[in-house]
């Protein structure tokens, strides 16, 4: 039986490789590697149509929409997304105070969140009295936010990654999360 001090003993590279290794014992169903695999081209695929029919779109929208628009549910539209801004920041408290890994997704949403509210009320005040206001806004409050936001959640996905990859985050710091494979991908090799 191996214990920890045995395990101490060991390189970080020689844990990383028992700890792969354990994984494969832990999960040798040869179709995990396929699925992995399928669901990565899937997901490319998706991304280069969704890009495809977005470029698309955008060129539809740039010779057809209207200079100016009116909108009925304007005040609706506002309310309802500083209402999913603060289930955001409501969700991601949460989640911090929890310990819980969907910290991640929700620092990532609510960042998102932000970047948008940002770009909105400057684009929707330009020319107009508050612009200022919304330009300083966006530069002083959200997109520092967002920003806090972004790197807290890349921290954190580099912590996982070398927890998952090494087992512990002693004496070597996290593998860039460009070369870091997908978790449970064993054919995945670091480019």
């Amino acid at each position: 039986m191996i214990n920890e001090a045995d395990l101490r003993e060991l390189s970080a590279a020689q844990r990383r490789q028992l700890a792969r290794s354990l994984a494969v014992i832990d999960y040798p169903d040869p179709l995990l590697e396929v699925t992995l695999a399928r669901g990565r081209k899937l997901g490319a695929l998706f991304s280069i149509v969704a890009c495809t029919v977005l470029v698309g779109w955008i060129i539809v929208l740039l010779f057809t929409l209207h200079r100016s628009f009116h909108a009925h549910y304007w005040r609706l539209a506002w309310v309802g997304f500083d209402v999913v801004l603060l289930f955001g920041f409501a969700a991601t408290g949460w989640a911090f105070w929890r310990g819980r890994q969907i910290v991640i997704a929700c620092l990532l949403v609510t960042g998102t969140l932000l970047c948008c509210d940002a770009w909105f009320d400057v684009m929707l005040d330009l020319g107009t009295s508050g612009q200022w206001v919304s330009i300083a806004s966006a530069l002083v409050i959200e997109l520092p936010i967002a920003f806090l936001m972004f790197a807290a959640a890349r921290r954190l996905i580099r912590l996982s990654a070398l927890v998952a990859v090494s087992g512990s985050a002693a004496g070597e710091p996290p593998p860039s999360l460009w070369r870091t494979a997908l978790v449970g991908d064993r054919a995945a090799k670091p480019r």
